[in-house]
């Protein structure tokens, strides 16, 4: 038996609401992923767009807007650090999603010389060397090798349907 593939239509006969919604159907994770700048002060920002590729070697991703004013920061960086959320760090998504001043402002970290910081009681932790960027549509999309990690337990925060979900147990 031979398989056609069906030609998917253009994107611009999407519409954009419906590509948002289908998207957001799809459940995902809350990190907090940081870097250092060009000055050795970090900046972080919330992503759910983290996932696993690989377990040989240990590798990771995340995309970032092109149009973010965090992407040259992100792109010059050599590491990244994630710290993926309990329910108990809603605040936190909230707090790095803003456009605060200072997103740090009273968040317990964890900080090691010369790498990006750890938000303390995350349900695990990544550090990670990037490998690789690539600009793919309007994001850039990030690899890492994961250098250490760390898993705590508790329940993650979770995002779906554009909103902050918990898991039923």
């Amino acid at each position: 038996m031979s398989f056609s593939p069906v030609p998917l239509a253009p994107s611009k006969l999407l519409d954009p609401l419906a590509l948002r919604a289908a998207f957001g159907a799809f459940a995902t994770g809350v990190t907090v992923i940081t870097a250092l700048d060009d000055q050795g002060a970090p900046v972080g920002m919330t992503a759910n767009s983290f996932g696993s590729v690989s377990l040989d070697p240990p590798l990771v991703q995340w995309s970032l807007r092109l149009n973010s004013g965090l992407h040259r920061v992100f792109v010059n960086a050599a590491h990244f650090s994630v710290s993926v959320l309990s329910v108990e760090q809603e605040h936190l998504a909230r707090q790095f999603s803003s456009r605060a001043a200072d997103r740090f402002a009273e968040v317990d970290l964890i900080v090691s010389a010369n790498e990006p910081p750890l938000i303390a009681r995350a349900v695990a932790h990544f550090v990670c060397k990037k490998v690789n960027d690539f600009r793919v549509g309007d994001h850039e999309l990030f690899i890492g090798e994961v250098l250490r990690c760390q898993s705590f337990g508790g329940e993650p925060l979770v995002f779906h349907s554009s909103k902050f979900r918990v898991l039923e147990p």
